[in-house]
């Protein structure tokens, strides 16, 4: 049967809680009921991740309450299956008063273009679920070994090939959704019929994929969706301002395990061209393949990436094309430009205006000062628009008309939303995965860093005549790279707490990867590192030349191919 095992070789606990789910129904009702404990069985809480959430405790209570002899306080994260990040107004509003109903610290947004909710405890799950529902947006697919929020240039209104490659993005997200009914009868009440618990899943079989599936558009010249950070990716060919179809990436990814040397970051490859009637029997088909042929027995080596790398991208190729029932033709020329946000005033072909805002690490609360939640629920009572997320975390206040334009900019002054016009490009870009106190993996501090660190990296910037000087930061809590690290000119990769790899030399398109530079690195040992190496880049780069690409040219770090990179001597 499609999606069970293909080899000898023993499945993986994941593979046998997925394989006996029942469609991905486990115990999660029961699990829900028991209100002896906040959290769920096992079992339960990796079935939970395929309906869009994650059982997490907070971190910072962790060793207390074992003193205490406590069991950790549970609490739910929650993510939105948002294709391309787009919201309405009304959706919005009804997002932000479950976020202060139910969640802790607001609203957050991913770099997948999705929302996350922090802090929901167990007796507030379904109803959070329900009512996130009730606003016209579902979780289903969000995590688990399934196609994530697939994710799309962020501002498709800037002409009709855009808005054209949106609306093919979020049809195939549509298509690929799993065809259980256990997310609706868990959580919506939907009255169980015969049959329940024995669906057919045509796309992804008994047991589902053997680990989680991203799919990225890009659209020339701007890469801000990263996409050959992809499983899948498909990136927009124009001619003459009109889509003509989309060169296929295939096998990006960009977690590894600390201290496996069998893991790897990998860009994906350009594989050929598919016209845009062919995009969703291409994505069925790369899918359907990894589900028969991807690693079941050890997670670790699951994701597509390793496939490619284990069977070649010959052989792939052909599987592709056999399931898809075409042969990819050659892949057309494209060129990126750029990659992070276009911050401020965009204007589409139709003179509506795209306001692009700083949101740092995509956090959206109400603090000292700062009050962003509520300011974004006053623009949300008055636009006219959307909303758009972008996969660097910041928000788009799409399709103003020109006439409420002024109205708009005195809305965003007065809440504290233009940030973007004071900031310099190392704090317009940053990226942080979320990392303490939630995230289970997390080693190190991420997003609650950021600010610190942006500001002590900034200082070292202005002592070197740099401080206007575009450059690349990201961080992340462990070797996951949730924030995309491992593209970056500068990362910092979570190994313990306070103490991270330093990875240099990624270009800033996202087209080359970074290596490692100083492993198990302290603040200040970073810092020390980096300041000799800007004050050369200061002294002896050439005309508009990155710091990345001075990096990699002088022979400081190395050169990596595409496929791989060291992330730790092992």
């Amino acid at each position: 049967m499609p999606g069970m095992f293909t080899d000898m070789s023993e499945p993986s606990a994941m593979e046998r809680i997925k394989a006996a789910s029942r469609r991905l129904r486990g115990t999660l009702a029961e699990s829900l009921a028991d209100p002896l404990t906040g959290g769920l069985r096992e079992p339960d809480a990796q079935l939970l991740k395929f309906h869009g959430s994650y059982q997490q405790d907070d971190r910072d209570l962790r060793e207390e309450r074992r003193r205490q002899k406590l069991e950790p306080a549970h609490a739910f994260m929650i993510r939105t299956r948002t294709p391309g990040g787009v919201v309405t107004p009304a959706q919005w509003l009804h997002l932000d008063a479950i976020a202060t109903t139910y969640a802790e610290r607001g609203l957050r947004i991913t770099t997948r273009q999705a929302f996350q909710l922090h802090g929901v405890i167990k007796r507030h799950l379904k109803t959070t679920l329900q009512s996130i529902n009730r606003a016209l947006i579902d979780t289903v697919a969000a995590c688990g070994d399934v196609n994530r929020n697939v994710t799309v240039a962020a501002n498709p209104w800037l002409s009709s090939a855009h808005a054209t490659v949106y609306a093919q993005a979020a049809a195939l997200s549509e298509h690929l959704l799993p065809r259980s009914r256990a997310y609706y009868e868990i959580w919506l009440d939907e009255v169980r019929v015969a049959g329940s618990g024995e669906e057919d899943e045509p796309l992804y079989g008994a047991a589902y994929l053997p680990r989680k599936f991203k799919i990225g558009f890009a659209i020339p010249p701007l890469n801000d969706v990263d996409v050959l950070a992809q499983d899948l990716g498909f990136i927009a060919i124009l001619e003459n301002g009109r889509l003509v179809g989309y060169n296929l990436t295939l096998g990006g990814g960009m977690g590894t395990t600390a201290g496996d040397p069998s893991t790897y970051p990998r860009l994906a490859e350009v594989v050929g061209f598919v016209a845009p009637e062919q995009v969703t029997a291409a994505a069925v088909a790369v899918i359907t393949t990894q589900r028969d042929l991807g690693d079941r027995s050890d997670r670790k080596q699951a994701r597509l990436k390793y496939t490619i790398d284990r069977l070649g991208m010959e052989r792939m190729r052909r599987e592709i094309e056999q399931r898809a029932g075409f042969v990819l033709k050659p892949a057309r020329p494209y060129a990126f430009e750029h990659r992070g946000d276009r911050f401020g005033w965009t204007e589409g072909e139709d003179g509506r205006g795209h306001l692009t805002l700083r949101l740092v690490a995509g956090r959206i609360e109400d603090r000292a000062g700062s009050p962003l939640l509520s300011g974004l629920r006053e623009i949300a009572h008055i636009h006219q628009g959307e909303f758009r997320l972008t996969p660097n975390q910041n928000l788009v206040i799409a399709n103003v008309a020109a006439s409420e334009r002024s109205r708009m900019d005195a809305l965003v002054a007065r809440c504290g939303l233009d940030g973007f016009r004071h900031a310099g490009p190392l704090q317009l870009n940053a990226l942080a995965c979320v990392a303490l106190p939630t995230c289970g993996l997390a080693m190190a501090e991420a997003e609650r860093y950021l600010p610190a660190l942006l500001e002590k990296i900034q200082t070292l910037l202005h002592r070197h005549g740099l401080g206007s000087q575009p450059v690349d930061l990201r961080i992340s809590g462990c070797p996951n790279g949730c924030s995309r690290p491992y593209l970056s000119e500068i990362a910092l990769i979570g190994r313990a707490p306070g103490r991270y790899n330093l990875m240099l030399g990624g270009d800033h398109l996202g087209q080359r990867l970074n290596s490692l530079y100083g492993e198990n690195l302290s603040e200040n040992e970073i810092l020390d590192a980096l300041d000799p190496l800007l004050a050369r880049y200061a002294r002896n780069r050439e005309p508009a030349e990155r710091l990345g690409d001075y990096l990699t040219r002088t022979g400081i770090v190395k050169s990596l191919p595409r496929v791989r990179a060291e992330v730790t001597s092992g």
